[in-house]
């Protein structure tokens, strides 16, 4: 069920962060990524922390992703890590590119 949920929200040209809103490095990931202006319904912000099968997320997140620990961010299908990543990423400029080869930006 878990592994359905994750799979469900990830899609091909969207951006999706699995977060708890009083993680630090969740909250980085969020800031990062709202400096970007998304089309509609191509970024979403899902927290986890109050589902009963978030313990079964964050499994899956191990499975999927090779770490168990929020934020896990999702370009498309790809994870492509947590708060810190994102932040390097963005300084680096890559960021803007990723998100603007999936079509995710205005």
């Amino acid at each position: 069920m878990a592994q359905h949920f994750v799979e469900s929200q990830i899609k091909g040209d969207k951006v999706v962060l699995f977060m708890k809103p009083t993680c630090s490095f969740c909250i980085l990931a969020k800031d990062v990524l709202s400096k970007y202006k998304f089309k509609e319904g191509h970024l979403e912000f899902i927290d986890i922390s109050k589902r009963k099968d978030m313990g079964c997320i964050q499994d899956y997140f191990l499975e999927k992703t090779g770490a168990r620990t929020v934020p896990r961010v999702f370009i498309g299908e790809e994870c492509i890590g947590g708060g810190s990543d994102v932040d390097g990423l963005d300084r680096s400029g890559k960021l803007q590119e990723m998100l603007g080869a999936i079509g995710a930006l205005q």
